[in-house]
């Protein structure tokens, strides 16, 4: 009886580190397609909905954004999203956060220039009382 107990002490702390269940996977898959489709529209308000205060957003060829960064630049309407694409997405839920990796192809009219990113990309979420937000965003090049 006593080797029983700690199995099971032990046995109970990895189910605690295993991802969550699938409503949350879910849920989190659901913010995915609202930010894919945010892009796209230049939905400032969704935008902003689904970012947290302390946003940092790192991508290749600028500087790190924050928050106000990223929202200050939709307003300007300097750019529009043509193609906002992502693949291979996993996510992974541990209590309060959530990670989320995958593929982004993406197409924007930068000024008239059009660029077109391939990026694997990383978003981590917390969960802020009832709400998952996006509080950090990382992508970098991909093999095209």
């Amino acid at each position: 009886m006593t080797h029983v107990l700690p199995a099971l002490v032990l046995l109970l702390a990895i189910g605690r580190l295993q991802p969550a269940d699938a409503p949350v996977e879910r849920a989190v898959l659901g913010l995915e397609a609202r930010w894919n489709e945010a892009h796209l529209k230049g939905d400032v308000p969704v935008l902003d909905a689904l970012c947290a205060d302390q946003l940092i957003v790192t991508v290749p060829g600028m500087t790190p954004m924050t928050k106000a960064d990223i929202l200050g630049f939709w307003r300007s309407g300097r750019a529009k999203i043509t193609r906002y694409e992502t693949t291979d997405i996993r996510v992974a839920v541990y209590t309060d956060t959530a990670i989320v990796t995958g593929h982004l192809h993406r197409t924007r009219d930068f000024n008239g220039k059009v660029l077109d990113d391939r990026w694997r990309y990383t978003k981590t979420y917390s969960r802020q009382g009832q709400t998952w937000r996006v509080v950090a965003y990382h992508a970098s090049n991909a093999d095209q």
